[in-house]
Order: structure tokens, then sequence, then C-alpha cells
């Protein structure tokens, strides 16, 4: 599948940036923030810009050496910090430090900073555009804003009277519709009414913010609204796809193993094992094609794989083992690296079935009665807390998982009263964590209600006909959505627009690829629709995985989804708890986390830099 998202980023900074200044035989530098430096990173390999005549990679916000003989691209934020870096490398003629400059916004420049610019260094500025991309593309059909700290902003009671959140608010509209001009779509925006305020705040403001885009933007010949639809929704929406144990190997693999910014961390097999690194990203074509699948599938497929290999030269004898494969991977180097995919995979396969056999099993047949209040022989669950009580009691499941199950309890529920939640934390003795149940309500769910008459359970799609593991019977809420939306069956009370309806959901609605006559895909997309939808606060890697299933049951539209950031449910249980705290303390926490972020990403950046004959060599 060839999504948008990623691709149409990498192209628009190709053209927009890189073809804009192109010059055959000549090398530049060019220069990044913070932001455009996990821009970049995204969109492609630091190494292809090679290919496009970059020479070197250099933060703007740091000293560096002058390179008096060189022009140097700096894309960056429309920011003061990132300005005045600009500024401060041509403050006099003969302290330069580049030849020219050729100067690229990630998003629309305010004038009084593109005024204080201008007065300063025109004289050495010889282009300067905003190219508006402003999103992270993630995967194929799916992209962040990566502002983890809007969830507190959004939700945080102590936010409530501060002029930060409308300037998140702010902020992430403008992200928005750099998403949707990159994909050339005008969208009608759509929100979630209830419970908070939120969806409907952002949906205005993104609203209004398409609607002077294309006002002002000469080069688009987008005049109204086309055949697609953006949906807004608070994260309150689905408590339970939030920290649900998930056994797709996504989804599972982040939820129980350390993998950070997308590096899983493994030791080879053997005596003298060594610890390697593996990045789980587009590139590997092993790693899209089983990452949606459920665990005992993945545990089934990656072995044939290898024994297939493996038969092409009978080097192998016996019991598949990875040092077996070690041993293979000597004796054919030519498929040591297709060999080496596979192994990362099993590798972390057999991680995720360790950790789950040892204690999640069994409290996963839990969580699947409490959130769908049927058992597995879909029998009513009668009695809640009989179901939870010998999680509570087991040994095996640390504090996190048993607030996990508290929390699906409560869901289950709609609410429990304050008696009850005030015996479970006691009983569990998590006192200091009671936070990460308790603010769930800042979040728009109910937690605490005043009598257990007022009980009731979200409808949802009958899916009992569909074929599914006993232990992942649970469906992402946002499936329901995605479909009901694509079939034009959303509430217009419970989904209001914010604008006029657009022509490609005017009440034919998309048809499934089950009733639909066989033709080409490819076809298909370009006349199609998009839905994108984008949550407040965060998406599970279950949502991800929703947002792929229903483009590929409904191929006449492509359903692309965004949020704030990615959680996890341990990340996402640790935000919850600080919701009530001053925004002070939060600050203090992100702080030395953040700092560990940027040299990392600044010591990857610099990695690039090498001489330019060196460069030249590379390039032809």
């Amino acid at each position: 599948m060839n999504s948008p998202v990623n691709p149409r980023s990498l192209s628009e900074l190709k053209s927009s940036v890189f073809d804009d200044c192109w010059k055959t035989n000549e090398w530049k530098i060019i220069i990044l923030d913070d932001f455009t430096t996990k821009l970049l990173s995204s969109c492609g390999k630091m190494t292809d810009l090679l290919a496009e005549g970059i020479t070197a990679v250099e933060n703007v916000y740091k000293k560096r050496e002058p390179v008096p003989h060189m022009k140097a691209i700096y894309l960056i934020t429309p920011t003061e910090k990132s300005v005045d870096g600009l500024i401060s490398d041509f403050v006099t003629k003969s302290s330069y430090k580049y030849k020219a400059a050729y100067v690229y916004f990630t998003d629309f420049c305010p004038d009084s900073l593109f005024n204080k610019m201008k007065s300063c260094c025109s004289k050495v500025i010889r282009r300067c555009k905003e190219i508006n991309i402003s999103f992270f593309p993630y995967e194929s059909q799916v992209f962040t804003l990566d502002v983890p700290d809007a969830f507190f902003c959004c939700y945080s009671p102590t936010m409530e009277k501060a002029n930060g959140k409308d300037a998140v608010m702010e902020a992430m509209a403008e992200q928005i519709v750099t998403l949707c001009a990159t994909l050339d779509e005008n969208p009608g925006v759509r929100y979630k009414s209830q419970p908070l305020v939120n969806a409907i705040k952002l949906a205005k403001l993104v609203e209004n913010k398409l609607e002077n885009y294309y006002k002002m933007d000469e080069r688009s010949q987008i005049k109204g609204k086309t055949h697609s639809q953006l949906l807004i929704i608070d994260r309150g929406f689905d408590p339970v796809s939030t920290v649900l144990h998930e056994l797709t190997f996504q989804a599972m693999a982040y939820d129980l193993l350390p993998i950070e910014n997308d590096t899983y961390k493994y030791t080879t097999d053997g005596p003298n094992g060594k610890e390697k690194e593996a990045i789980l990203e587009e590139e590997d074509e092993l790693w899209v094609r089983i990452r949606h699948k459920h665990i005992a599938d993945v545990l089934e497929e990656i072995p044939k794989l290898l024994k297939d290999v493996s038969s092409k030269r009978k080097a192998t004898e016996g019991k598949l083992s990875l040092s077996n494969l070690a041993q293979l991977m000597k004796k054919m180097p030519h498929f040591r690296k297709q060999i080496t995919k596979q192994v990362v995979h099993l590798n972390i396969a057999e991680d995720c079935m360790s950790k789950f056999k040892s204690s999640i099993e069994k409290l996963c047949k839990t969580e699947q009665d409490l959130a769908l209040g049927t058992d597995a022989e879909g029998q009513k669950v009668k009695d809640s807390m009989r179901v939870l009580l010998p999680v509570l009691l087991s040994k095996n499941h640390d504090s996190y998982d048993k607030i996990r199950a508290i929390l699906l309890y409560i869901f289950s529920t709609n609410g429990t009263t304050q008696e009850n939640l005030d015996k479970l934390i006691q009983n569990v003795q998590i006192e200091s964590d009671s936070d990460m149940i308790k603010n769930w309500k800042y979040l728009g769910v109910p937690v605490v209600v005043s009598s257990a008459a007022q009980q009731r359970r979200q409808s949802r799609k009958d899916r009992s006909s569909e074929e599914t593991f006993q232990l992942s019977r649970w469906t992402p809420v946002i499936k329901d959505v995605m479909e009901d939306a694509i079939e034009n069956k959303l509430d217009s009370k419970e989904w209001p627009y914010c604008s006029e309806c657009p022509a490609a959901w005017n009440g034919s609605g998309a048809v499934s690829a089950r009733q639909k006559p066989k033709t080409s895909y490819q076809d298909e997309r370009k006349s199609g629709s998009k839905l994108i939808v984008f949550v407040i606060g965060g998406i599970t890697y279950s949502e991800i995985r929703s947002a792929y299933e229903v483009s590929q049951a409904y191929k006449s539209c492509e359903v692309i989804i965004g949020s704030t950031h990615i959680l996890t449910p341990k990340r996402l249980l640790d935000d919850v708890k600080m919701l009530n705290k001053p925004k002070d303390t939060i600050c203090i926490k992100d702080e030395e986390k953040q700092k560990r972020e940027r040299l990392s990403e600044t010591d990857s950046v610099l990695d690039l830099n090498i001489d330019a004959s060196e460069a030249k060599a590379v390039h032809k």
C-alpha cells in the first residue's frame, strides 16, 4: 500500500526545498532546528541528503565554524529562537558564516519575525519561502504533531484559566492544516460533540485556518471542499483501548518491551552474545507485513520464512534455533540481511511471549471479559467485581497491571461508587498511584458515580460473526467510527460539521471492498475519498492498526490517523497521574528527558558532516 503521508511529505520537501535551490555540482550546508531535525528524520534517512547536494548538517542553535565559500539552506520553524540563530550567522559582512542563505519556514512566518530578518540580513537571503509542513509522518497512514505536552495542556484542570492552552490549540490547528495542504485536501471538518469542548474548539480553529490558507495560497487549485472528511476527537472517547493488553505484534511489543524511539535492543545468541539494536521502521518490509498480525500468527510465520531461506542451502539440520541461524548467516552472506531482519523479529516475538506466559495470559482473559461484558462463549458477565478480584489478589501482576484492570472494571460499569473506589485503592495498596485512576475524570470519563443504578454500557457494533482469537475479542471504538463515517452513518448531532458537507459524503457512502467488483487499487485511490482522524491526547497502536484495516476493507476511501503523539499504556498512566499537579512539576520532570532526546538527535545529525570532495564522490 503506497499511502500518502510519508511519501507526500518527502516529495514536498524535495520539490519545495532541495529542487528549488538545486544547482549542478554545487554543494550546500543545511541548517536545522530541533523540530526540523525530527521532521527530516521522519521523512527519510539523513544520508539521503547527499543525493540532494548536502555536504553537512548543522544545528541553528549551536556555535558553528564559518564556511564562507558555501551556501546554506535554513529549514527552520518560524520562531524567534530559530530566526535569531539565522540572523546571528550574518551580523557583519566580514563575519558571514556562509556565502548566501536559502530560507524555508515550515509554517506561516509572522510579519514581526519576517521584518526582523529582512532588516538584518536581506542582502544574503536568496530565497525565503513557507513550505507548510509542520507535522511528522510516522507511518504511511499515520502522522503525529509531536506535542505530547498537549495532553497536559488540554486536560489538566490547572490549565483551564491559563493562556497556554489556547496557544497550544492554535499551534495544533496550524499543524493539522499543513497536513491537509500536503495531501491537497480541504476536508469537511467534524468533531465529537461530547463530553468535553476541546474537540469543538480545535475543529473551529482548523476550519477557519483551512479557509484562510486556501484563500491565500495562489498555487493551489483547491477552492471548495474536497472529497474528504476530518474527524476531531477527544482522547476520553475510548478509554478501554488505551489500557487493554493488545496481542497484535506492534502493539504488544511496544507495550511489553522497552522499545525507545522505535529502537529494539537485543543480545545475540551464543556464548559470546553481543548487544545489538534494530530500528522498527517502514523500510523494513517484513516489519510492515507482520506488525498488525496477531502474535500467534507471527510466531508461525517467521520460522516458516527462516526455514524457507535455510532450505536453499541445507545449512541447518534438526530444530531451528537462533544459534543455528547465526551459523547459517556465516555460510550464506548474501542472505545475511534477510535473515537478520527475520531473527530480529523472532527475538521480539519470543520476548513478547516470555512476558505473556509469565503474567499476561491470565490477565488478558479478565481484561477481555471486563471490556466486552461477555466471556469467550458470549455469556454475559453478571458480576464484574468477581472477574476482577483474582487479578488484584495475584502476586504475579505489578501495580500498573492491577491499575489497568481496575480501570477496565470502572470503564465497564461506566463509573463506580466512591466507597468502592476507596476500597479498591486501599486493598491493592496503590494510594501513591491512585491519581492514575481518579484523574480520568478530567478526560470526561466517569470514575465516581452517585449510584450503581446509573451504570450503563456503551452500545457497540455487533462483531460476533468476525473471526478473532479468544484473548483478542475487543475492537477499538475508533474502528466503528471510521466505518460509520465512510458509510455515512455517523449521527450528525453527535458528530456535527463545522462547514458544509463535502460532495463525497452526501449520503451515498463508500462501498465495502467485499461488495465491489474488483478494479485497480491505485485507480480507486486516485479518485477516492480520504478520511482523516485526529485524536487530541494520543493514539494507541491498536487504533493505528484499525486505520489500515478499514482502508483495506473500503478500497475507495483511505483512512489517515494522527494525534498529538503515540501512546503506550504505561506512558499514558504516568501522564494521567500528573494532570492535577502544577505545570512546574511537569516541566522539571520533562526537562532532563527532552535534553537527552535533543542530544541524541543532534549526535545523529552531525554524523553527516563530511568533506566536500568526499561528498562529491558519493554524489557521482
